[in-house]
C-alpha cells in the first residue's frame, strides 16, 4: 500500500510540475491604452477575417482590408499569430481593428496587442484613428495602478482604466504650449 500512495504522490507532482510550467510560460503583459497601441504599431488597419489556416509555427487569417490607418502603402492579405500562449484566436467573418509589427513582409499580431472586434470602438476612438492618435505620439501616456500617480514633465497624460473615460473617449493631444492633456472633441485643444 505504501508502494502505490509513493507512487501516486510522485505522478501527482510531475503533472503539477508540468502544468506550473505551462502556467509559467503563459503570455503577460500590461493593458495598453489604444493611443499607444496606435503609437507603437507599424501597421493599424480595420479588416474582416474571411479565413484561417495553420502554417508552420503559426496561424494566418487572411483578410480583406477595409481602411489603412498607419504603416505601409501595400494592401495586407493576411494577418499571423504564432502558436505561443500569446497568439490571437479570431472569428470568421468579422471585423477588427488591427494593431500590429511587420516582419519579413508579414504583419503579425499577439494577445499583447489591441486587436479589438470593430463592433466595439466608440465612435470617439474611430475618429481618433484619422483624427487625433497620431497628433499625440509625442505624448507619452503613464499607465497609473494607484492613487497618486505624479506627473514628471508635462509631455506626459495619466491613465487609469478602471472607472475612468480615457480609454474609450479621450485622447492624449499635445498642446499649442508643447503639454500634453487628454482631449475629448473636434480639433486640438488650445492652451
Amino acid at each position: 500500500m505504501t508502494r502505490y500512495v509513493s507512487s501516486c504522490f510522485i505522478t501527482l507532482v510531475v503533472l503539477f510540475l508540468w502544468r506550473v510550467e505551462d502556467i509559467a510560460d503563459a503570455c503577460r503583459c500590461l493593458p495598453q491604452h489604444p493611443q499607444q497601441a496606435f503609437c507603437n504599431a507599424e501597421i493599424v488597419i480595420r479588416a474582416k477575417v474571411v479565413g484561417k489556416r495553420a502554417v508552420s509555427n503559426a496561424i494566418k487569417y487572411d483578410i480583406e482590408q477595409i481602411k489603412m490607418f498607419k504603416g505601409c502603402d501595400q494592401v495586407i492579405h493576411a494577418i499571423f499569430t504564432y502558436t505561443t500562449s500569446c497568439s490571437v484566436t479570431l472569428e470568421i467573418n468579422k471585423e477588427y481593428l488591427f494593431t500590429g509589427k511587420l516582419k519579413t513582409g508579414r504583419m503579425s499580431i499577439t494577445l499583447c496587442g489591441y486587436n479589438p472586434p470593430w463592433e466595439d470602438l466608440s465612435a470617439a476612438q474611430k475618429n481618433s484613428l484619422t483624427h487625433r492618435y497620431q497628433s499625440g505620439c509625442d505624448c507619452k501616456i503613464i499607465h497609473c495602478t494607484s492613487l497618486p500617480c505624479p506627473i514628471s514633465t508635462s509631455d506626459t497624460c495619466l491613465w487609469t482604466y478602471l472607472g475612468t473615460d480615457n480609454g474609450q473617449n479621450l485622447a492624449c493631444i499635445k498642446r499649442q504650449d508643447g503639454s500634453c492633456a487628454w482631449y475629448k472633441g473636434i480639433g486640438l485643444p488650445k492652451k
